[in-house]
């Protein structure tokens, strides 16, 4: 090796550092802000990608525009953010179900899941409610965990689709009570839904504020949500923890995150906007009213989170034996 090659190989070696550094304090953003949502338009996550872009937009001084990336459990949008620099104008609105779940489902995926994001911060949680058709003679939680453990394979649910969050969440239940029913999934929420209002299936999770009008007509039976608290959105039904099923939690948790090496400086300035929009109290009703609850945190905070979820879903997938057809 020439003593010029050698001077050449230092000097970037001391130059990387420098220019990682500068590119961390560099001003941000100085430019439109992409939000990618993995989602079609029109869902709860998509209406609240556009209100934290809104908010956003005006606390950034930059545009923060949703382009909605869907298909494919929303790995097309996780992956196209995957592929971009992590310089802080390429985000993602992501979701449990692709995040902490699809990989477990999903073989092989496009990219590495935990390397190639960095997490910014929850955002918010929404609560699935335990939902049955009148015609199911029951009440309470507990009686209609009672009604199924007499009849053993009688009983049928509906989800979304196989590996969708209102399917694992059955399969937590069925696990936890120590209860056996008979899956019949569907193509979405909004048809598997359909299936218990029609009397197709006798239960089913289904987003709270999706439940409630039916609810209220008398067209469904909310007997418990699925998160650790009661919902804002119908503080009479209680959790399944309160019901006796110790630790039993899901909901669809929605994230920021970023292509990973994402400067920390970014990620904090991120994470500190998102806590400062849910300190807004007009802004948390906005985001209540979708039937979510408003959450934040640290990138620290998400990881810790990211891996709990991760392996709480992993080994649900692995001991129910659930596999998506292909």
């Amino acid at each position: 090796m020439t003593t010029l090659h050698r001077r050449t190989l230092l000097a970037a070696a001391l130059a990387t550092p420098a220019l990682h550094a500068a590119q961390a304090q560099a001003p941000w953003p100085t430019r439109p802000v992409t939000l990618v949502n993995p989602w079609a338009p029109g869902g709860s996550s998509d209406t609240m990608a556009r209100l934290f872009a809104q908010r956003f937009t005006e606390m950034f001084g930059q545009n923060v525009v949703v382009e909605n990336r869907a298909g494919a459990s929303g790995t097309i949008g996780h992956n196209f953010v995957a592929q971009q620099r992590p310089d802080g104008y390429a985000l993602l609105f992501a979701t449990n179900s692709t995040y902490a779940i699809a990989p477990y489902l999903i073989s092989p995926l496009p990219y590495d899941n935990r390397a190639a994001f960095t997490g910014i911060s929850l955002v918010a949680r929404t609560a699935q409610a335990v939902c049955v058709h009148p015609s199911v003679p029951v009440t309470t939680i507990q009686e209609f965990l009672a009604y199924v453990r007499a009849r053993p394979g009688e009983v049928n649910f509906s989800s979304a689709g196989i590996g969708a969050t209102s399917h694992l969440a059955t399969e937590l239940l069925m696990a936890a009570a120590g209860i056996d029913m008979v899956h019949v999934p569907y193509r979405g929420g909004a048809p598997s839904a359909q299936a218990v209002l029609a009397g197709e299936t006798k239960m089913s999770f289904i987003d709270a504020v999706t439940a409630l009008p039916h609810r209220q007509a008398g067209m469904l039976k909310m007997l418990a949500v699925s998160t650790a608290e009661r919902t804002p959105l119908a503080p009479d039904v209680p959790t399944l923890q309160e019901a006796g099923l110790v630790g039993f939690e899901s909901s669809t948790d929605m994230a920021l995150m970023a292509p990973a090496h994402l400067p920390a400086p970014i990620a904090t300035r991120l994470s500190e906007a998102v806590r400062t929009a849910l300190a807004d109290p007009a802004f948390r009703e906005r985001i209540i009213a979708l039937g979510a609850v408003p959450v934040g945190g640290t990138p620290a905070e998400f990881d810790t989170y990211w891996t709990a979820e991760s392996e709480k879903w992993g080994n649900l997938i692995r001991s129910r034996h659930i596999v998506q057809p292909t």
